[in-house]
């Protein structure tokens, strides 16, 4: 009897590769295509720009970064690793001196095809039109030359490049490379129609919270309608840049999840499989009548023919990945977890032996020190689970050979260096309560006081000027005021720079630790920090995150890892304790300081950069939704006094601390957030435009009063409360910024 095969095993890769790594990740992709072997796969597929990592950036305008990704593949193609399964992996490639983001398929020392970006993601942290060109040419191959060194091995001249799929004895598989998957004319439409049964996705797919719905709904969408397997690999860590590669890599099958990876996880390879029946797909296609129609008159792609087939005849062993649920993390299980794999990449490819944070015990210090635990606890978790090269790293930042991690406090107090500067504005309760959270979580914690270096500077500035600068509350005017709020806050950054060079050294260990800044992204979109204080660091992990959603992870924190200090330290209002106390209690508060609320302005921050609004657009949407609590005068004040926060303090966006990229209205000037530094603050014609609509509304409004009751005299103007300022009225924040 004739048998023919109908099952086969695919593996999509998750893989923490590093910009420029090309030995490390050469490493990492052919243990991913051995992994995928030994779990009986066929093919492999991987992450986008694989061989030399994803953030090369500028390096991609360098000739070195394509001849070392040509002698990357080369080994590949000689590794015994890769004989009998059919591999595609992410590189560059420069056809007819252009260069396109390209997958390359190979088998057994053969180059099948090299089919290149067709779309190029130009949005959020995204700048890929910078590098690579799109390949225009639908369904169009070409001869690509390869070089001799590739030649020498496979015995080819040319290999196709372009738009076109590949077909084994008993399917055919095509090609989406990320962005492809995100447009509203994506390549899968028309492979699916050309009968191509497995589309493959080598993606580069960054975290952002409350985000990995879409990824999953996008690869589910993309064989519900008309059937098919989509195999999504997507990479995972920080390669060298703010952002996070979230995994999730996966499999669906006729618009079901059927396999799936981790979201964040310290392990380097993550290979997943699954098992999938073609003839499943090829009876709910025939079952859709309307897209056999559409089919049947599709313009079809060139075909490499291989002679190579994914299924067994023996195969009725095999059993169906079966369609899964997908569980999603809540947003404080995002913050728990991506930020800590952010920090880990990040401490264990720089070199340098831990943290150091200046603990001030508040909200944000206190998740950046949470966040760190987190950090231990995982790697901790990974350790007990075999995972090595974890504990390879581990051993390397410590300096120790023999050492194994297996208590999170016990590895925090060696990775991270907590201390409270106080000065003599500091209160009792933030110095206990930073204390408490240091004793709770593990870390090697000090306090000092910084007054006598508050007092040389100031002694230096009386020396030259013979002026002795006061605070307000002891008649100094706000200038004086600000400028000693500020050396405080400033000398704080100075002294963490000094600790950090020299903790190590005083506890007997070689090497230094990185500073870690604790600003969150509303304070950045205010502009509310001092420039060059502490939120000045080498990295910051909540720094794309809100105040709000910082609370929530505090909450959720507190249970989860047993942290019982952190309910007084949620119930304290936010303060930065740079003005003399009262009575030994604080005389300040954030969002006093700031005029709004941190609620006020994650809204501001949304409306800002996700709905692209300026000052009149902000206003035309907010006066609706808060009419329940506001006038439109008091809303078009909250708008043009964030407006003009934000255009006086834009500059400090020029030197914000790296930060884990993390919420879509994020103000980090370096790539997410294109905008001018220097603007004319007042927005003239911008607030005359909200002043006309003010005056519009109200006047419309007394005229359907008298429309309602003509007996009664016109209301008057809605009043200004005396808290809003008039729309040119300029005062100073705390931070010495007019405003």
């Amino acid at each position: 009897m004739v048998k023919m095969g109908r099952k086969v095993v695919v593996a999509v890769c998750t893989l923490n590769q590093w910009a420029l790594d090309f030995e490390g990740n050469i490493g990492r992709i052919l243990q991913s295509i051995q992994e995928a072997k030994e779990m009986g796969a066929l093919y492999r597929t991987g992450p986008e720009l694989e061989i030399c990592g994803y953030s090369c950036e500028d390096h991609f305008h360098e000739p070195d970064t394509f001849l070392h990704s040509w002698q990357m593949l080369a080994k590949l193609l000689e590794s015994p690793t890769c004989k009998d399964i059919l591999v595609d992996v992410g590189m560059p490639v420069q056809h007819r001196n252009v260069s396109y983001n390209c997958r390359v398929a190979f088998l057994n020392k053969k180059i099948l095809l090299i089919r290149p970006k067709m779309l190029l993601c130009e949005d959020g942290n995204y700048r890929e039109s910078r590098w690579f060109s799109c390949w225009t040419k639908d369904r169009q191959v070409e001869d690509y030359y390869l070089p001799r060194m590739i030649a020498n091995i496979t015995n080819q001249t040319t290999v196709p490049i372009g738009d076109a799929v590949i077909a084994t004895k008993d399917t055919c598989i095509g090609f989406e490379i990320c962005e492809e998957l995100w447009n509203p004319q994506s390549r899968h439409v028309p492979l699916g129609l050309d009968g191509v049964e497995i589309i493959t996705n080598g993606s580069g797919s960054y975290m952002e919270l409350r985000k990995a719905y879409v990824t999953v709904d996008l690869v589910k969408n993309a064989t519900f309608k008309s059937g098919g397997a989509y195999l999504f690999s997507n990479l995972r860590g920080c390669d060298g840049q703010r952002i996070y590669f979230n995994g999730c890599s996966c499999v669906a099958v006729n618009g079901e999840i059927v396999s799936r990876g981790l979201q964040f996880a310290l392990h380097d390879v993550e290979v997943v499989t699954a098992t999938i029946d073609l003839e499943d797909i090829r009876s709910y296609r025939t079952s859709i009548r309307s897209r056999t129609h559409l089919a049947a008159s599709n313009k079809p792609f060139p075909r490499v023919t291989v002679d190579f087939a994914l299924s067994d005849d023996e195969d009725i062993h095999l059993t169906i990945s079966p369609p899964m649920e997908w569980k999603y993390l809540t947003p404080e299980e995002e913050i728990e977890l991506g930020p800590a794999c952010w920090l880990w990449d990040y401490l264990r490819r720089s070199g340098q032996g831990g943290f150091f944070l200046p603990l001030s015990g508040g909200v944000d210090s206190t998740s950046t020190a949470c966040i760190v635990f987190s950090m231990c606890t995982q790697i901790c978790d990974a350790v007990e689970k075999g995972e090595s090269q974890v504990l390879y790293d581990v051993r390397k930042i410590l300096c120790q050979s023999d050492y194994t991690p297996s208590d999170p406090m016990e590895l925090c107090n060696r990775l991270l260096v907590t201390c409270y500067m106080a000065s003599e504005n500091s209160s009792q309760e933030t110095k206990l309560r930073a204390m408490q959270l240091a004793s709770e979580i593990g870390s090697y914690h000090f306090p000092i006081v910084i007054d006598s270096a508050v007092s040389a500077v100031i002694g230096i500035f009386t020396t030259a000027t013979g002026l002795v600068p006061k605070f307000r509350s002891k008649g100094g005017c706000p200038r004086q005021n600000l400028a000693l709020q500020n050396i405080q806050a400033r000398l704080r950054m100075v002294l963490s720079y000094l600790f950090a060079q020299l903790m190590l050294w005083a506890r007997g260990r070689p090497g230094g630790l990185l500073v870690l800044g604790s600003s969150n992204v509303d304070e950045a979109l205010r502009g509310y920090m001092t420039k060059y204080d502490c939120s000045s660091a080498d990295i910051n992990p909540i720094g794309g995150i809100s105040k709000t959603d910082l609370k929530t992870f505090l909450q959720y924190a507190k249970s989860r890892f047993f942290l019982p200090s952190l309910s007084e330290i949620l119930q304290a209002p936010p303060t930065a304790e740079l003005e003399p106390l009262a009575d030994g209690q604080i005389t300040q508060t954030d969002e006093q300081d700031m005029g709004m609320t941190y609620a006020e302005l994650s809204e501001f921050g949304r409306l800002r950069k996700t709905l692209h609004c300026g000052p009149y657009s902000m206003f035309q949407k907010l006066v609706h939704k808060w009419s329940n609590k506001c006038t439109p005068q008091e809303v078009a004040e909250k708008v043009k006094h964030f407006f003009r926060c934000y255009a006086i303090n834009r500059h400090k966006m020029t030197v914000l601390t790296p930060a884990c990229h993390a919420e879509a209205y994020s103000p980090d000037d370096n790539r997410f957030d294109h905008r001018p530094f220097l603007y004319r603050v007042h927005w003239n014609w911008q607030f005359r435009t909200i002043d006309e609509a003010v005056a519009q509304m109200t006047k419309d409004k007394r005229g359907s009063s008298r429309e309602g009751d003509s007996s009664k005299q016109d209301s008057a103007p809605t009043s200004v409360p005396s808290n809003i300022a008039t729309p040119f009225h300029l005062r100073r924040d705390r931070k010495g910024v007019l405003i």
